[in-house]
């Protein structure tokens, strides 16, 4: 059997890139995106699904006949007579049956959950994974894992209940009517009023059930991401002690779930009332109709129990399908939901012809850059800058003159709302992405470490490093000591040790360290330090601050500090106040000036740290939330 399960496990690509075409945000034409590239294994299982509910009726029809077979006729001669028509219902049963049930199981199994579930889960990963860095900003991690997850889950069991199960039901209940009916008018009148009052009470539920269904899949989605953000940040709620405020707003994230979730299943309980009161009237007219057909002698007996058997199957099989509604519509509920956080328009995206970088001498130049995070002003005005081929610029200025801002606009994090970046006079919004943050190295204050291993921490500046080569990288950060000594809860080692989520069980100094070991393996042309050794005590700070000299040769680097005496030494200051411009000059010539910023903030430091008092512009929005 194994060739033939990989033979259908192989079929459907579960890794296919996006296609062209973006992704739309409509819950259904978000869903027939997905079916597109699925078409032909889901047509097979339309097909034999609807093959196997009209052999499971012809069933009910084969036992109608053997009854009546049974009544006439001598019983020693019974397969004599009958064997044909006996080894034909053996044959549908045995080898038909047999070959449709197997079909489905294949085909629902080994193509659609593995395959079907994981190509949602993977190109809405890939969608999201497209945004710009503001996008992250404003979503919740957790709550974005789970909409990705469950946009895959939700939209694999709406494809197999619509084909498998409620396209089955549809198909068995037009076979009951087709076959009642061929026995008298009446009976199969009664289906077809039966099957029109489902219909009306279907489409009075239905739309009900997708808005509570929509409505508990946002809500859930509420409570997994006020959850993660807890647990992500449970150092900051042991540190101020605040459990009974996060209980408080875990209570109310659960309490809005629950309020939803008994709305909804206020509806699906109603509507089971409904069902089960209409489907006992309706058996009962068709039985009380039978029995009396029956008695008129329209009707063998035969024909009794095959009515009998077949309308008692479709009584479950309504219930079934009133259920499967309700799921169907759930899930098209949670796709909608999924969909309105997956699709988002993309803020900064390259060109249809955007080029890789290359970088041949690195000369920065920002034009007349305006930006203000989407909001009337504040931050960047109007910023002219230049920076030659292997200059050493230092960035000075009180917290929120627009520092960091400036370098998440060369690394293209957003895009200027005016002015235009370039690089060795090439235009950044005209290179792709990846290749412009290739050519960028970046040690930032907050430093964040992915939760797995040292190695693999300090080789994402470049995959293809040797692990000589990042034990050097490590050696030179002056980390190789502490890495050498880490060992983790399953007994791995050194390198291999892993550093818990965003590097937890690190230090602050240990996380910059391993962040600075990275930069050094990336050795990218363009190198930013945005306060790369705040986290560091003064006796490993100035060891590395050798290593970092000697990292800058050759390079054009932007440093980013608000301990002056780590830039001092930089081929040039250029102090910003309010998002503009107000002082540039060499450490020296800008002390000479006792009036100028620059001057005032060496003299109002304390501990190495400036003031923050002047020129704080107010950051736009939470995605500049921070911004210096």
């Amino acid at each position: 059997m194994t060739p033939i399960f990989r033979l259908f496990e192989s079929w459907l690509d579960p890794f296919r890139p996006i296609p062209d075409a973006p992704l739309p945000k409509g819950g259904l034409a978000f869903l027939l995106h997905f079916v597109r590239q699925a078409k032909w294994p889901l047509f097979l299982t339309l097909i034999f699904g609807g093959l196997s509910a009209g052999i499971e009726a012809s069933v009910y029809a084969f036992i109608g006949a053997i009854v009546d077979m049974m009544q006439t006729g001598d019983r020693s001669t019974f397969f004599q007579i009958h064997g044909r028509v006996l080894l034909g219902m053996l044959f549908v049963v045995l080898v038909a049956r047999a070959f449709v049930a197997i079909m489905n199981s294949l085909l629902e199994e080994q193509v659609i959950v593995p395959s079907f579930f994981n190509l949602v889960r993977w190109q809405a990963h890939q969608q999201v994974m497209n945004q710009s860095l503001g996008y992250f900003h404003d979503e919740l991690s957790g709550r974005l894992s789970q909409k990705v997850w469950q946009a895959g889950q939700a939209a694999g069991d709406f494809m197999v209940s619509l084909l498998q199960v409620a396209w089955y039901i549809v198909v068995y209940a037009l076979t009951t009517i087709f076959l009642i009916a061929d026995l008298d008018w009446r009976l199969g009148a009664i289906v077809v009023v039966w099957l029109g009052v489902f219909v009306v009470a279907a489409r009075h539920f239905v739309p009900r059930v997708r808005q509570e269904a929509k409505k508990v899949a946002h809500a859930g989605s509420g409570v997994t991401g006020r959850l993660v953000d807890t647990y992500t940040n449970i150092q900051t709620v042991k540190l101020f002690g605040s459990r009974p405020e996060e209980n408080r707003g875990a209570l109310a994230a659960f309490g809005h779930f629950l309020h939803q979730l008994k709305r909804f299943t206020r509806v699906l309980t109603t509507i089971r009332m409904v069902m089960n009161i209409l489907n006992g009237i309706m058996i009962s007219l068709v039985a009380a109709l039978a029995l009396t057909l029956w008695q008129q002698n329209v009707i063998s007996t035969g024909d009794v129990a095959f009515t009998l058997g077949l309308v008692l199957r479709m009584h479950f099989l309504l219930n079934r399908l009133f259920g499967q509604l309700n799921g169907l519509f759930r899930n098209m509920g949670t796709i909608q939901d999924s969909a309105e956080t997956i699709v988002k328009p993309v803020a900064v995206r390259d060109r249809p012809d955007a080029a890789d970088l290359v970088i041949t001498r690195g000369r920065i130049a920002f034009e007349g850059v305006k930006f203000h995070y989407g909001k009337a002003g504040g931050v960047i005005d109007h910023l002219d800058l230049t920076i030659e081929p292997g200059e050493r610029v230092g960035l000075v200025g009180p917290s929120g003159a627009g520092k960091t801002t400036m370098a998440s606009l060369l690394l293209r994090f957003y895009d200027p709302e005016a002015g235009r970046i370039t690089i060795d006079g090439t235009d950044i919004a005209a290179v792709t992405q990846q290749s412009l943050r290739q050519n960028i190295g970046m040690v930032t204050q907050d430093t964040s470490l992915l939760h797995r291993s040292i190695s693999e921490n300090i080789r994402y500046g470049r995959p293809s490093a040797s692990d000589e080569e990042v034990r050097q990288a490590a050696r030179r950060a002056h980390a190789l000591d502490f890495i050498e000594t880490l060992e983790d809860r399953q007994g791995r080692r050194g390198f291999d040790a892993l550093v818990g989520e965003r590097g937890v069980k690190l230090s602050g100094g240990q996380r910059q360290r391993v962040a600075i070991a990275r930069v050094l393996l990336k050795n990218a042309p363009v190198l930013v330090l945005d306060e790369a050794t705040s986290a560091l005590d003064s006796e490993v700070e100035a060891a590395i601050q050798a290593n970092l000299r000697e990292l800058m040769s050759g390079k054009t680097v932007i440093a980013i500090a608000h301990r002056l005496s780590t830039i001092a030494e930089m081929d040039r200051l250029v102090v910003m106040d309010g998002g503009a411009i107000v002082q540039q000059g060499s450490h020296d010539v800008l002390l000479r000036d006792r009036d100028g910023l620059y001057a005032q903030l060496w003299q109002r430091q304390s501990g190495g740290f400036l003031s923050e008092e002047r020129g704080a512009a107010p950051s736009a929005s939470l995605a500049g939330a921070g911004s210096a």
